[in-house]
């Protein structure tokens, strides 16, 4: 795994949402109906919110996490992100299980299981007001937005930020929960948000054109940065009412891509924070993002 040197990241990164037990699966043979085959399957914690708070932490930024997991959990995902340094707040739920993600891993592609248990109904207005007011940016993810009690509470956590000056992010995480939730809404709940960081896929189906260069461009039209990973074609990089400039990255072997925007969006952020350009934020990110890619799980080794 790359090394990713700790370095001094400036104002406070408040991050709200899921967080998951990964439970990852690499067949070593085709996958065969209705009989037995063989596979590596490891059990790591995960969850997109929290897997980029860990990578924050990783990397040496003042992070606060928010969170709900299944009260007998509570110590151990606590313990997860504070050996990353992130301070944790996690909500213990006495009636509902820690959020579980089946991972099927299959080269560079992934077919994921879930059931989000304790997340869908975790309270965003708990937050504290007074956090919200000295961090410099706020991060959560498309699952946040989606989970029908929150969708009230998600567009008062915005317009708190918004309030204070807050940088509010987005990583809309994934494109088939957003066509069956709709386009339409998703967007007005994201009103305000100033970074949007989609993959290809979920930038097009947002933007409603095929074409990812397109659809970034479309989407800089509602978010001043929209900035799009797009595998190993490299990253978009949109800036409202500025040309396209296209990130390349390397190529490497991936062991596994779990949690590879998580990671992506931990530099983004904390290079932005450190007072980069987003282009070269964007290459920072590439290249924290690419350290994950060697290990299994969604975290930093």
């Amino acid at each position: 795994m790359e090394s990713i040197e700790r370095m001094t990241v400036l104002g406070t990164i408040v991050v709200v949402g899921d967080v998951i037990d990964d439970i990852i699966v690499r067949p070593r043979r085709a996958i065969r109906q209705n009989t037995d085959t063989p596979a590596l399957i490891e059990r790591h914690p995960g969850g997109s919110s929290a897997n980029t708070a860990a990578w924050l932490g990783h990397i040496g930024a003042d992070v606060h996490f928010f969170g709900q997991v299944g009260a007998a959990d509570n110590d151990r995902h606590t313990c997860e992100l504070e050996r990353f340094g992130v301070k944790a707040h996690l909500v213990s739920d006495t009636e509902r299980p820690t959020g579980t993600i089946v991972i099927i891993v299959e080269g560079e592609d992934r077919t994921m299981l879930t059931d989000r248990g304790a997340n869908v109904v975790f309270d965003l207005d708990s937050v504290p007001q007074e956090l919200i007011a000295i961090a410099n940016y706020l991060h959560f993810t498309g699952h946040t937005i989606i989970d029908e009690p929150k969708r009230d509470s998600v567009i008062a956590l915005i317009q708190r930020a918004l309030a204070h000056g807050v940088t509010v992010s987005i990583d809309p995480a994934t494109a088939g929960f957003i066509s069956d939730f709709g386009v339409a809404e998703f967007l007005r709940l994201c009103a305000g948000v100033q970074i949007l960081r989609p993959n290809e896929d979920e930038a097009c189906l947002l933007a409603g054109v095929d074409d990812v260069d397109e659809a970034t461009r479309v989407l800089t039209t509602l978010f001043p940065l929209v900035v799009t990973t797009c595998g190993r074609d490299g990253v978009i990089v949109g800036v409202a009412g500025n040309d396209l400039v296209r990130v390349p990255v390397e190529p490497i072997d991936v062991v596994d891509p779990t949690g590879a925007g998580d990671s992506f969006n931990a530099g983004l952020l904390a290079a932005l924070a450190r007072g980069l350009d987003p282009v070269a934020a964007a290459t920072d990110a590439a290249r924290v993002a690419r350290s994950g890619l060697t290990s299994v799980g969604a975290r930093p080794a």
